[in-house]
């Protein structure tokens, strides 16, 4: 993850529930991206520090195991870049300009010049951070397969010009909860969107009270139309049991828009507490230093052992 704002819901529906589970079955690499980071915040880099520390924080908090999952920060490890720098020179510019995801960015990020050659090769340098640990499965949304087979193409050329030192990575990929930005946009740091796992109850009730209901809905006693409404899709993940009770208050219209915000705040909150404390916890002393530490370590052997033979292969 890319160290660029705070982890929201987003996240952890979207990623982090499915990393966890990945822990008992893979050896696993979870690493803060703050060379992508910098790569789209060049301009003003000064919080990606602060957010680095603070994503690795709710990582940890959520359920990431640094016993059991190698945690660390991407410029810790240097083999990274200067992997980079070599598959760089073996990767034809058509197929970096052809990613789509690169165009959608370029579309949707205002006020930052992206028109940057680190940012262009931005999926070369994730192909390194694959590969570098020859990993065979990347789990990934299925907007992100297009960079994953850039990768595989990457391998293949290197392996095909030199030698076979890389497996090609297959998507690991896993249904994840829907869950839309409070604007009923993808819920995005870009879009400011989002509710953070470190939101306070009366940050996440000020940002729920301005989330769009159903548009269909005028009156408090008008029948509401739950499956329309964002509100309603955050209850159907966060009110377990009592999910039938809230349909009933929206669909007869038996509790305005406004209660029914009202309520959802209070549950979001108290889904958030716990992560919340234990977020403090490792936040307190050196704790997430000598996580990262540890992290970089074990990393940084992988990391150099391939190197060492990528190095031997191409003769330099």
């Amino acid at each position: 993850m890319r160290p660029t704002g705070p982890i929201h819901l987003g996240h952890l529906f979207g990623a982090l529930f499915n990393w966890i589970s990945l822990q008992q079955e893979y050896r696993c690499y979870y690493m803060v991206a703050d060379w992508h980071a910098f790569m789209s915040e060049y301009e003003d880099p000064a919080l990606i520090g602060k957010y680095t520390r603070e994503c690795v924080a709710d990582w940890l908090a959520v359920g990431l195991d640094p016993e059991q999952s190698t945690i660390f920060v991407q410029s810790d490890v240097r083999e990274h870049t200067e992997l980079h720098l070599i598959f760089s020179t073996l990767t034809p510019l058509p197929w970096l300009e052809r990613c789509p995801t690169y165009k959608e960015q370029l579309r949707e990020i205002k006020g930052r010049n992206l028109l940057t050659y680190g940012f262009l090769g931005y999926p070369v340098l994730q192909a390194a951070d694959i590969l570098i640990y020859k990993a065979t499965a990347v789990p990934v949304g299925r907007d992100q397969v297009p960079h994953l087979e850039l990768t595989r193409e990457i391998a293949r050329r290197f392996n095909g010009l030199y030698y076979p030192i890389f497996p090609e990575p297959q998507p690991l990929l896993t249904e994840s909860a829907k869950l839309l930005g409070l604007d009923n946009r993808k819920m995005s740091k870009s879009y400011n969107n989002f509710i953070a796992l470190a939101d306070s109850p009366e940050v996440v009730r000020e940002k729920v009270r301005g989330m769009i209901t159903d548009t269909r809905r005028i009156r408090l006693k008008d029948p509401g139309h739950p499956e329309d409404c964002n509100v309603f899709n955050y209850h159907r993940l966060f009110s377990g049991d009592r999910i039938g009770e809230v349909e009933d208050w929206c669909r007869n219209g038996r509790l305005g828009c406004t209660e029914c915000k009202v309520r959802l705040a209070r549950v979001l909150s108290d889904f958030l507490a716990p992560f919340q404390a234990k977020r403090e916890y490792w936040l307190r002393d050196n704790r997430i230093k000598e996580v990262l530490k540890t992290g970089a370590e074990r990393a940084r052997t992988v990391a150099a052992g391939t190197l060492a033979q990528v190095r031997k292969a191409i003769k330099i």
